[in-house]
């Protein structure tokens, strides 16, 4: 019997009203970003590289508590798909204080031992010094931050994608005005520097915060303000939840110290190429704000299929995508590199730095149309409950073939600053053909729930 055609056009509509928020609620934040980095770059390339350095910090954070985002959005798209109100509401409140636990932890360190840290990532003085002024006060906002991330996610999942975008929107103005008073000292205040630029981060996530929480209190979220439900956990619930989760803790901690060992290498090349790095990953924000809305876009159309037990729908989404993503994608990084000079330009770029800084788009134009494709068919498995094949791949790739590369052409054989930062994607192609197969093959559906469970039985996968 032949099967009916794919609903392009409604497919189309549902990722465009997840991802299109998402998008463009990280693009936001990335040009907040870029408009921070404009307004340090009048400083001193020093002032760029140190803050740059922090970021790598808070991009460490990001993976450790990532693995209970990715756990969460599992649970909260599959119960949401059941209809499964308490399910969602005490898988929130545990994803929540697992989350919180690591805020506060990088917060204390980012308050408390910012040398240690700087140190950590870089040996040149003048910039760990700078690092050192930013972390103190930057910490502060190491929490708001997850917990915006942690409210987002749970929005996201349960249909309400526009309150972090306004949340966002409402952040990204006040930091971007605040750092033009702060950091340059406008309207009678003080000339702060980097620490203007810190503080305005966190008076900016407070912003965000309320925000959310005022529309979310407005609209009436059955969820995210129903905090007597949130904690009511069994151990059923427990032991699931952390059997899901430890996959990918595992795999964001461990990629997350992965990646550190990386920035460390990367810590230790000129001046020039410092701050040419902290651009670039200005720029890579650009091109993973995008690749969030698709993974936000998997998470809830993959999984909320999942756990309402339809599981051809689920499968035949999940393929398309990834194609999409890349797609999409590919858009982005051309368009990069056709712009390069005006960007890096307004960034304060300039003679080596600027060179060093366009070779990183080139290599990284390339290497992210398979990344990105590797990272969307993972969330993708993930929210159908297969936590576990894309994590082992990425573990055993980033130990085994990735740091050994970037540790000797970096540490041992001095190559230039493009040769050590490829070797950070040498892996991605080979991962790329085995997720593409078990992609196919079907077996990452894996539902938590018993409607997922029942209508699993017996299902063979058909493009």
């Amino acid at each position: 019997m032949r099967s009916s055609p794919f609903p392009w056009r409604d497919f189309l509509r549902k990722v465009a009203v997840i991802a299109v928020p998402v998008a463009l609620q990280n693009l936001l934040t990335t040009t907040g970003s870029m408009v921070d980095t404009m307004m340090i770059a009048s400083l001193g390339t020093q002032q760029v590289g140190a803050v740059g350095l922090c970021a790598q910090f808070s991009s460490l954070m990001f993976s450790g508590y990532w693995g209970f985002v990715g756990g969460g959005m599992l649970f909260f798209s599959q119960y949401f798909g059941a209809k499964d109100d308490e399910g969602i509401n005490r898988s929130y409140g545990l994803t929540l204080t697992c989350m919180m636990a690591v805020g506060l932890l990088f917060g204390a360190l980012a308050v408390l031992c910012p040398g240690a840290v700087m140190r950590l990532y870089t040996d040149k003085p003048a910039i760990q010094a700078i690092g050192v002024e930013y972390l103190r006060i930057v910490g502060f906002g190491y929490p708001l931050m997850v917990l915006s991330m942690a409210m987002a996610s749970l929005l996201r999942c349960t249909g309400q994608v526009r309150l972090p975008l306004y949340g966002s929107i409402s952040a990204v103005a006040v930091n971007i005005a605040l750092n033009w008073v702060l950091i340059f000292g406008h309207l009678g205040l003080p000339a702060m520097g980097v620490r203007g630029a810190a503080l305005a981060t966190v008076i900016a996530q407070v912003v965000n915060l309320a925000v959310v929480v005022a529309l979310a209190r407005r609209r009436k979220h059955p969820y995210l303000l129903a905090v007597k439900r949130h904690f009511g956990w069994d151990g059923a619930l427990v032991r699931a939840y952390f059997k899901k989760c430890f996959p990918i803790l595992c795999n964001e901690i461990l990629i997350g110290v992965g990646n550190m060992v990386i920035n460390i290498v990367l810590g230790r090349q000129s001046e020039q190429a410092i701050a040419a790095i902290a651009v670039f990953r200005t720029l890579e924000g650009l091109v993973i704000g995008f690749f969030a809305g698709f993974s936000n876009a998997s998470s809830v159309l993959i999984g909320t299929k999942v756990g309402a037990g339809e599981i051809d729908t689920a499968y035949k989404r999940a393929w398309r995508l990834v194609y999409l993503c890349q797609g999409f994608i590919s858009l982005l990084c051309l368009a990069m590199v056709a712009l390069h000079t005006p960007i890096l330009t307004m960034m304060g770029m300039r003679g080596e730095s600027f060179a060093i800084a366009f070779g990183l788009i080139c290599v990284y134009a390339v290497a992210a149309l398979i990344r990105m494709g590797n990272w969307t068919q993972n969330d993708t498995f993930r929210a159908a409950g297969d936590a576990t094949y894309g994590t082992v791949l990425e573990i055993v790739f980033m130990w085994a073939m990735v740091l050994p590369c970037v540790w000797l052409t970096g540490m041992v054989f001095h190559a230039p600053t493009l040769i050590v930062f490829a070797c950070c994607y040498v892996d991605e192609p080979i991962r790329y053909l085995l997720m593409q197969r078990h992609l196919y093959g079907g077996k990452w559906i894996k539902p938590v729930t018993p409607e997922g469970r029942t209508a699993l039985a017996g299902w063979k996968p058909e493009r």
